[in-house]
């Protein structure tokens, strides 16, 4: 992971849980600490959108777009995006967030479909991590479209099958 990945991560983590908001880091960095070998382009953060506005003054230095209603043909949602250093950071309102299928034919509350698992607390670089579960991952990352997805899931999935296998004790 890039030093500005590992310190905007530290940075963000840290100011979520100073104002004890609920988050949950999805995306590729996710993926990336599943164990996906791509660079992690930006840091997903899926949060409730009511938190917006007691982050701003501790991001506001950072802010480049929001919070704002963020709609296309495949997302559906209130955002908040940062620049922290160079690393770019999503946050997205999960009570608003939808998105449609990978056909584009049908709209779905992305907390409804992919919230079955709870969330991950990893260690990541000394910092307790909130993390989307990795099977609600492979999910969500399955209705998206590119050739990145692909190596994300499929490394996601390995990263599934020695945790079962770690837990059946083989």
């Amino acid at each position: 992971m890039e030093a500005k990945t590992r310190e905007a991560m530290r940075w963000i983590v840290g100011i979520l849980n100073t104002h004890q908001v609920p988050y949950r880091i999805g995306g590729g960095f996710a993926a990336h600490v599943y164990g996906s070998n791509r660079p992690v382009n930006d840091i997903d953060i899926s949060l409730p959108g009511k938190y917006f506005d007691v982050l701003i003054p501790d991001l506001q230095e950072y802010i480049t777009a929001g919070p704002t209603h963020y709609k296309n043909e495949k997302w559906d949602c209130d955002t908040l995006s940062l620049n922290y250093h160079g690393q770019e950071i999503d946050m997205t309102d999960i009570d608003t967030l939808c998105m449609s299928n990978k056909d584009k034919t049908e709209w779905f509350q992305t907390k409804d479909r992919y919230r079955k698992y709870p969330n991950r607390i990893l260690e990541i670089e000394g910092v307790n991590v909130s993390l989307i579960d990795p099977r609600d991952l492979v999910a969500y990352k399955g209705e998206l479209d590119g050739e990145h997805q692909l190596v994300d899931i499929e490394a996601v999935k390995d990263y599934i099958r020695r945790e079962d296998l770690e837990s059946s004790g083989r």
